[in-house]
């Protein structure tokens, strides 16, 4: 049976992990945190990540356990609608409609899927050998095997690597696996905006899945199921800001902003709120793969949250990697000749979709009060005279499909 070291325990390196177990590959799934919290906020799970995790057997528990996205669209600080989405059309179009649940919840069911003893948590990857396929461990960690202990038998000192035919790093949008197979690229660069993330418990507040564009603002709300809505916001601030009370920075920015977003506000708990600087890659890399290394999700392709892809290329990624790898029920044979299929597959889609999100972002940090209002009538405008091509170009997102088993 060929091995598989999967550095990273988000939801692309779940996702893959699942992927190759399925196709017969000996996963391990090693996670530098000391578990797997519940990050405090939602997902939007579009037509086609829900396609991707059909191919994995999660689709339909994800559905069961999602709130379907309404009608929706985009809103301008004061209330009135730019351009209106309607959730019909979407599933008529493409199959399913964007789903939103808890991003615990889809972690949860990606972990009930792996063996036993697949996650090894408190386990820091140092450094990888792309042309080996050996995965070197942090000093003195002991993640749960024999393997891992050092070559003198104890846990000072170097620990042993393990040996992998398939390493995929999913470390995240400061992959240091990424840094290393491409040391001249230069990495994620700040958007120019932080977000705000929160869970609230809003019974009786009444909302309608939609994003609201003020002067170099945004303000999203995603009603889910249980009782929750996920809002998320952002604001063209320097980066390294942060500390505080950011429940009451949220009030202060989108307090005035059009109903119910002072309501949601209102019934939010400081302790769930999350505040992150915004990065990504806005330069592609020249391969996502390097020797048996195969880079995926923020690792690969770090986008600006505008399109709400980000969590669904990196489930994309994963099952097209599970795929191009093969089955690893016999000799894993010569994985480096097959991962050239796998950045074939994805490098150019991904880029495309980086750049159109980071290109959304431009749009959503306008803050002259002239350009805004040219910016909400040229929406308002192509949203009316043009919604062909608007679903066109939707349709190049949501209108993917997995590769064949």
């Amino acid at each position: 049976m060929a091995d598989a070291v999967v550095v990273g325990a988000g939801i692309g390196g779940l996702t893959a992990a699942v992927a190759l177990q399925r196709r017969g590959w000996r996963v391990t799934v090693l996670e530098r945190a000391a578990s797997l919290e519940p990050v405090g906020s939602g997902l939007a799970v579009a037509a086609n990540a829900l396609k991707a995790l059909d191919t994995i057997g999660v689709g339909d528990e994800i559905r069961a356990l999602s709130a379907v996205q309404g009608d929706g669209g985009v809103r301008s600080a004061s209330g009135r609608w730019l351009a209106k989405t309607s959730a019909e059309a979407m599933a008529a179009r493409h199959g399913d409609s964007v789903v939103l649940l808890r991003r615990a919840d889809l972690v949860d069911a990606l972990v009930a899927r792996l063996a036993p003893g697949t996650i090894r948590l408190n386990t820091t990857v140092t450094g990888v050998d792309p042309e080996t396929g050996a995965v070197f461990l942090a000093p003195g960690e002991e993640p749960g095997g024999p393997a891992n202990r050092t070559a003198e038998g104890g846990t000072g000192g170097a620990a042993a690597p393990l040996e992998a035919d398939l390493v995929v790093a999913a470390d995240g949008i400061h992959s240091p696996v990424r840094a290393a197979l491409f040391p001249g690229h230069p990495g994620p660069r700040y958007s120019g905006t932080t977000s705000w993330r929160v869970l609230i418990a809003a019974e009786g507040v009444p909302g309608q899945a939609s994003e609201s564009w003020g002067a170099g603002k945004v303000f999203g709300i995603m009603p889910l199921a249980g009782g929750l809505t996920y809002c998320y916001a952002t604001d063209t601030v320097p980066a390294g800001g942060g500390g505080g009370d950011q429940l009451a920075e949220l009030r202060r920015l989108f307090g005035a902003w059009h109903a119910p977003i002072p309501a949601l506000l209102a019934a939010a708990s400081q302790e769930n709120v999350l505040r992150n600087d915004v990065y990504s890659l806005e330069t592609p890399l020249p391969a996502m793969h390097r020797g048996r290394v195969a880079l995926l999700g923020d690792a690969a392709h770090a986008m600006t949250p505008n399109l709400g892809q980000g969590a669904c290329q990196a489930i994309e990624d994963a099952v097209v990697l599970a795929h191009a790898a093969g089955t690893g029920e016999g000799p894993a044979g010569d994985v480096a000749a097959r991962l050239p299929g796998y950045t074939a597959a994805r490098l150019e889609r991904t880029a495309k979709i980086v750049a159109r999100s980071a290109s959304i972002c431009r749009a959503t940090k306008i803050s002259s009060p002239l350009a805004v209002r040219l910016r909400d009538a040229s929406m308002a405008l192509a949203s009316r005279l043009a919604p062909a091509r608007m679903a066109g170009a939707a349709d190049e997102i949501f209108g993917w499909s997995p590769p064949a088993a």
